[in-house]
């Protein structure tokens, strides 16, 4: 397997730059020992005005297989001649991805104590690779690569044997990328994609595989058209850790879209306390409301939107009046928790079957949403900014629009009533606000009268003559029903 990385340079920043970036000396052959064979470092040419980084793996097909002891793609139980005679040693592969990441450690991170701003900055830069295995042809080295920065992505498919240009072309083509970029970016990408054309790894894919594929495509990969494509082929379809990576990614990309850290997207569990409001009856009054609303508007598709670690969820699993339950929420950590609750790997196939959960976040349409009986919104919209209101306001009624929409949220002027919680502070750290009762009317009732809706307010918990009840619940009902539906119900 063979690999060059080629620069340009001028007197001020000369091509052989290139070597302090790599970490490795341009008048020096380098060997390492790698898991799969033997990497050489070496610099065709080396000068002020263009620099050549080659990497050269040696790997032996008969010590992979042996080493394989009958496991993963390179030890296959049978003693087929294609074990030891293949392209291992000559077709870029996983095998020279690994390589690459053992002997570039430092290149990949962007690490350069000597030259801190030239590994920051993008530098000219051409990688070839000979020999590239690619499922799916140039097309597809077209779509992985051509959305990352190269200004040339040239392709070149290789013949099956020049002799017999009439036995067509090869599966292995040619690759010349061109462009200015980071060299830690081409790296990375080169990691992830090598593997990926060759829709196949040369050693078992373990979870901390995801951690890896994250950390390589950092910048590139939550916004890349292929994504999911390239994660699936990485994983070696391994559909659990591609479904873990892809709920990850998609974290990312909502944090990159509101310009926020993912931990504080991901924020939806407090790992110091319980999500549920003290004392414990209340969240069970809660819960107990929005069952008797359900109930009463005869939903049997239930949406919990902003789900949490699954108490509500698990509540209405055990009515079998709820058929079809689905949890939703921007944060992984608190699906993770709910599945855990729910023992959903341990839940029968029929119970299993009413439950879903999603992750998704709640300012933005989802189709995966349309059609249900009703949705609940319990000790949610307090969590966001007001500006983002209207956002969730219009994916839940007016996308989404389920026939009930169930809404509960603090009521302020009971906070008074808190001994333990000091006077002007609000019930939960990451709360951005919390409303009168006359505030939650005057917001329940805008956003009825604009999105084709009834809307009834009831009291959870203790009704205090002068503040209220602690919690204010809304009933949304959808008042643009088809005389069939009104019908339907009345029967």
């Amino acid at each position: 397997m063979f690999l060059t990385i080629s620069t340009t340079g001028t007197p001020e920043r000369p091509a052989t730059d290139l070597s302090f970036l790599l970490h490795k000396h341009p008048d020096k052959a380098q060997t390492f020992s790698t898991s799969h064979g033997t990497a050489h470092v070496f610099y065709p040419e080396a000068s002020a005005e263009r620099c050549t980084a080659a990497l050269l793996l040696e790997v032996d097909p008969v010590a992979l297989v042996r080493r394989g002891k009958a496991k993963g793609r390179g030890g296959a139980p049978d003693s087929a001649l294609a074990q030891y005679v293949n392209d291992r040693p000559y077709a870029a592969s996983s095998l020279l991805a690994v390589a690459l990441s053992s002997v570039f450690k430092s290149a990949l991170r962007g690490v350069c104590a000597a030259l801190p701003g030239r590994a920051e900055a993008p530098m000219p830069l051409r990688v070839e690779v000979p020999a590239v295995p690619a499922r799916g042809g140039a097309e597809l080295v077209h779509k992985l690569f051509g959305p990352l920065g190269w200004t040339s992505v040239e392709v070149e498919p290789v013949a099956l044997d020049e002799q017999f240009p009439q036995w067509g072309d090869s599966r292995y083509v040619q690759l010349v990328l061109e462009g200015e970029l980071r060299l830690a970016d081409a790296l990375r990408q080169l990691y992830v994609l090598l593997p990926v054309l060759d829709d196949a790894k040369h050693y078992w894919v373990a979870p901390d595989e995801v951690d890896k594929l994250l950390r390589a495509g950092e910048g590139w990969l939550a916004e890349h058209p292929e994504q999911k494509l390239i994660t699936s082929r990485y994983l070696s379809r391994r559909w659990g850790l591609t479904r873990q990576a892809m709920e990850r990614l998609e974290l990312v990309r909502l944090a990159e879209t509101d310009d926020l850290e993912v931990e504080a997207v991901d924020n939806a569990v407090d790992e110091t306390t319980d999500t549920e409001d003290k004392p414990v009856p209340l969240a069970e009054q809660r819960r107990d409301a929005i069952l008797e609303a359900l109930r009463g508007a005869g939903a049997s598709r239930v949406l919990d939107l902003g789900c949490g670690q699954g108490q509500l969820v698990l509540a209405l699993l055990k009515d079998v009046r709820f058929t079809e339950i689905v949890g939703v929420d921007v944060s992984v950590r608190a699906l993770t928790i709910a599945g855990r609750r729910l023992k959903l790997d341990r839940m029968g196939e029929r119970q299993a079957a009413r439950v879903t959960l999603l992750q998704g976040s709640l300012t933005y349409t989802d189709k995966r949403l349309a059609g249900y009986d009703a949705a609940v919104l319990s000790e949610v919209i307090e969590h966001l900014d007001l500006p983002r209101l209207p956002a969730l306001e219009y994916a839940v009624f007016g996308s989404a629009r389920p026939q009930t929409v169930i809404v509960t949220t603090p009521n302020v002027e009971y906070n008074v009533r808190w001994e333990t919680l000091p006077a002007g502070h609000v019930r939960h750290g990451d709360h951005r606000f919390e409303w009168t009762r006359a505030e939650f009317r005057a917001w329940a009732g805008a956003v009825a009268e604009r999105d084709g809706y009834d809307v009834e307010f009831v009291a959870v918990g203790p009704d205090d003559p002068e503040v209220g009840p602690p919690t204010q619940m809304a009933v949304f009902s959808r008042s643009d029903k088809t005389e069939t539906e009104k019908e339907a119900k009345a029967a």
